[in-house]
């Protein structure tokens, strides 16, 4: 039962990273107005892809752990 709660989390995690790094790649704009490059970010985006992120990752890692730890048999 623990393998799949595992899989699970590291799944969502997964998806977490992915979302954390497209907001993060979506939060800046440029325009090229008569010669003169313009670009604006959104900063509130790249806190949020970043949270997004670091909170996938951490839940890679638990779920590694999860579906990797296998039970102790001896008490040594």
């Amino acid at each position: 039962m623990n393998k799949v709660i595992g899989i699970i989390i590291v799944i969502v995690s997964i998806y977490l990273v992915y979302i954390g790094i497209s907001t993060i790649g979506g939060s800046e704009t440029s325009v090229d107005l008569v010669g003169v490059e313009l670009s604006a970010t959104d900063e509130s985006a790249q806190s949020t892809g970043i949270i997004y992120t670091v909170l996938g990752i951490v839940g890679i890692v638990a779920g590694g752990v999860i579906t990797g730890k296998k039970p102790s048999t001896s008490f040594f």
